[in-house]
């Protein structure tokens, strides 16, 4: 049996990266030619002269949370999509944030992340990321048929009949967040329900701390991780050793100064840049917003590809809540469509591995308690309407929030 995905995989380090540099210069005349958005934002970069990663430095960045209003203007895709791609499939993600996807095999690229996880031809796999609008379900989806793997659908919630599916069917494998595993096998533990068919975990979409990691490998499940995104696709992942984040085949990565287009020096953290060489949605430094930094060498598994230590934060205020971005524009959203509230701001906790949202709003304390109770309602559908996730209220007094301009407070301990 092969130990790896592709011999890509295991390819000379200086190869790789000769080939990648080699195929910027195509790239970036392509995307010219078939993108409205590089057609204009490229219009005087010669191509030619791109062939190293401290000349690509030299190009313009996009930032994921730009991609709201650049799509409010030219929509769905901002002008970045290929003409000549036909798009099978459009999400649309908090924020909003449309996504296309063709449905050719393994589009998203996470066939190699399932492998390094242990999943192999035959397997099956309860997929409990969402399959409604955004593409979270169809990205894993995607990579575990890759892998010869079958697919049980099975989505996010609905816990009681998620563990009747794994006693009837026998699934080797789970994807979905950490903390939705975690659900299942407390679940599982309470109510004396055999979930033990599963051995391997592919996680992705929230923080993978150590605490939860050994409580899997305690109820004799290997959990490796995933870190993708619904513009780029697969970006890293981590093979079992758990030493870092392997940087997928077929991308470029660069860890810039947030804030900046500037490359750090290896081993500080800043924000993670993609370049995809997708030409149905080519990107050309694409910031994700997400903080990590480079790690030295390559991992002991004998995959040779640069590695990150994981996700780290974010570079602004946008935070990801059971898998979901939330963005401070919708926050915003939520306070104007309540006249009665000042100032509003999230916070994010943590209880038990999960996650948990509180909308605190600044209102006038005059206002009667049957008028308390009755905002509080219609915020709390407010929240649950425009981030499609839910969450607590609380009323504060005027001036209760600090103002230091933070919209998201996310307190939760990343490791």
């Amino acid at each position: 049996m092969n130990l790896y995905f592709s011999a890509q995989e295991i390819q000379p380090s200086l190869e790789r990266e000769q080939q990648l540099l080699s195929q910027l210069t195509p790239l970036i005349n392509y995307a010219k030619q078939e993108c409205e958005y590089y057609a204009k934002s490229l219009a005087d970069i010669d191509a030619s002269k791109i062939d190293s990663r401290a000349q690509l430095a030299t190009l313009p960045i996009i930032r994921k949370s730009d991609l709201i209003d650049m799509q409010q203007r030219h929509t769905p895709f901002a002008g970045l999509n290929a003409r000549a791609a036909s798009v099978d499939r459009i999400f649309q993600s908090p924020g909003p944030i449309n996504d296309p996807e063709r449905t050719t095999d393994d589009w998203w690229r996470l066939g190699q992340a399932f492998y390094a996880a242990g999943f192999r031809s035959g397997d099956k796999v309860q997929n409990c990321l969402s399959y409604h609008l955004t593409p979270g379900g169809f990205i894993l989806d995607s990579g575990a048929r890759a892998c010869g793997c079958t697919v049980i659908p099975a989505g996010p919630g609905q816990s009681v009949q998620q563990l009747d599916v794994i006693e009837n069917l026998k699934p080797e494998g789970y994807c979905g967040t950490p903390s939705f595993l975690k659900i299942l096998l407390d679940k599982a533990k309470a109510n004396n329900r055999d979930i033990s068919s599963i051995k391997k975990a592919l996680v992705t979409g929230e923080a993978f701390l150590p605490p939860l990691r050994a409580e899997f490998k305690a109820a004799g499940i290997l959990a490796l991780q995933a870190y993708a995104t619904a513009d780029v696709g697969l970006i890293g992942y981590e093979s079992d050793p758990h030493q870092g984040l392997i940087i997928a085949e077929g991308i470029l990565v660069e860890i810039v100064r947030p804030g900046s287009s500037e490359p750090v020096a290896e081993g500080e953290i800043g924000e993670v840049v993609v370049t995809s060489f997708n030409r149905d949605y080519p990107l050309l430094r694409f910031a994700t917003g997400d903080l990590s930094a480079l790690l030295p060498g390559t991992s002991e598994c004998g995959r040779t590809n640069m590695r990150i230590k994981g996700w780290m934060g974010r570079a602004d205020q946008t935070t990801k809540v059971k898998g979901m971005f939330v963005h401070p524009q919708q926050i915003e959203k939520i306070r104007q469509s309540q006249g009665q509230i000042i100032k509003a701001r999230l916070v994010v906790t943590q209880l038990n591995h999960n996650d948990q949202m509180l909308l605190r709003c600044e209102v006038d304390s005059a206002i009667s308690q049957l008028e308390r109770e009755r905002l509080c309602t219609e915020i709390a559908i407010s929240l649950n309407n425009v981030t499609k996730l839910n969450g607590s209220v609380e009323l504060v007094a005027i001036n209760s929030l600090a103002d230091d301009g933070k919209v998201i407070d996310d307190q939760r301990d990343i490791g």
